[in-house]
């Protein structure tokens, strides 16, 4: 999935334009990166986190939990 369809679905679902769900987006990317480069985690409610692996490496967990799909 590419940014723009991203920024398209955050935008229908928070009721904002595409531009807006697009700052939306940038910022959140910036905050997830910006607290990575300090060491430490980010929370995606809903999703999982992003933390470093043993090797260094940006690592997402995913959050277990029902799934209903």
């Amino acid at each position: 999935m590419k940014k723009a369809d991203i920024a398209r679905r955050m935008a229908r679902a928070a009721k904002v334009s595409s531009g807006e769900a697009a700052d939306r987006l940038d910022r959140a990317v910036r905050d997830i990166l910006a607290n990575l480069r300090q060491g430490k985690e980010t929370a995606l409610p809903g999703l999982g986190r992003f933390t470093h692996g043993a090797k260094g490496q940006v690592v997402f967990l995913q959050e277990r939990g029902d799934r209903h799909e």
